[in-house]
């Protein structure tokens, strides 16, 4: 499962051919439990450990880039490399 955007020892992550709907895995560095987050609507799928505070900043992030999450979807669907998506600052 590659990475595809690392913050504030968060790390964004994407399966190739994952299931429906598109969506993408938030966790701490170091830690196993992920959130999930759909990529359209910006829902939480399915919690984590992920607290509060920090599920605002990648929801911030996600909404900034969700053309770009649209698009490494796609790419993983069809078993392709991803692309790196630019960190929140």
């Amino acid at each position: 499962m590659p990475t595809i955007s690392l913050f504030f020892n968060m790390r964004i992550l994407m399966y190739w051919n994952d299931h429906s709907p598109p969506h993408f895995h938030v966790g701490y560095v170091g830690h196993d439990e992920d959130t999930v987050i759909s990529i359209r609507d910006l829902e939480v799928i399915a919690p984590g450990s992920l607290k509060r505070r920090a599920l605002g900043l990648v929801l911030d992030w996600a909404e900034l880039h969700r053309d770009e999450l649209l698009a490494n979807w796609e790419l993983a669907r069809q078993r392709l490399p991803l692309n790196s998506i630019a960190p929140l600052e």
